[in-house]
């Protein structure tokens, strides 16, 4: 498999401690190149994971969803930089999204807004107070993160082919929800398989359930990584 094919997949280490993070990692081996660390794992030590794995040759998502006064976000996002993490996420809001460019610049860190998680729908936004749906707060964050000069953002996969047409071909998509058909859905309410979500324009997926939790988590990711490829053409 193509090293631009295996950093299109993104497998999420939702596990509570390194430990058993690092498991998933040697059971995986070469069949991933680009990991998740999401909020739990970086409690429970994921940032000296993160640095071990980059050492290793692995790429990193850190997917802290930041959102903080300016000269927080811009610093936290330095520091990451400095480490070496390829993607981070903030959320979606101007002048968050504004406060990471600065900090990412100069750097090879992108940057991801968090337009509207997967596990919202319309009804969660308007419990949250929010007037707009679903697609029209998605497409709003996406064209303002553009705008932010960060280098892309986080969406549904069902929400991809809309930001695609308002944001153009340069920009960043990355898109978890995704699931291999006949998968479990569990927390997700906007979801996609691998093929729909790479065709319907993201540049790179977040998997994690279906592999971490697969018999056998590396054959689980190659058949995902073969998905992929039958949609790349």
């Amino acid at each position: 498999m193509s090293a631009d094919i295996r950093d299109r997949l993104i497998v999420a280490l939702d596990f509570p401690n390194v430990a058993a993070a690092e498991a998933m990692v040697w059971q995986l081996g070469d069949a991933v190149s680009f990991y998740k660390i999401g909020l739990e794992l970086t409690v429970g030590g994921g940032l000296d994971l993160a640095a071990d794995l980059i050492e290793a040759g692995k790429k990193i998502f850190l997917d802290l969803k930041m959102h903080d006064i300016g000269n927080t976000v811009e610093r936290a996002v330095a520091a990451a930089a400095e480490r070496g993490v390829a993607l981070l996420t903030v959320h979606a809001y101007p002048q968050t999204m504004a406060a990471a460019a600065r900090g990412a610049q100069g750097s090879a860190l992108q940057v991801l807004g968090v337009t509207v998680l997967t596990s919202y729908d319309a009804a969660d936004l308007a419990a949250a107070g929010y007037a707009q749906g679903v697609e029209e707060t998605v497409r709003r964050r996406a064209l303002q993160a553009q705008e932010a000069g960060i280098a892309g953002v986080i969406c549904a996969p069902t929400d991809a082919a809309m930001v695609r047409a308002a944001t153009g071909s340069g920009f960043q998509i990355v898109t978890p929800g995704v699931r291999p058909a006949g998968a479990d859905v569990g927390d997700q309410k906007r979801i996609a398989t691998p093929r729909a979500a790479i065709a319907a324009g993201a540049n790179r997926i977040v998997v994690g359930r279906p592999i971490t939790e697969a018999a056998d988590p590396s054959a689980a990711a190659q058949a995902i990584l073969e998905e992929l490829a039958l949609a790349l053409g």
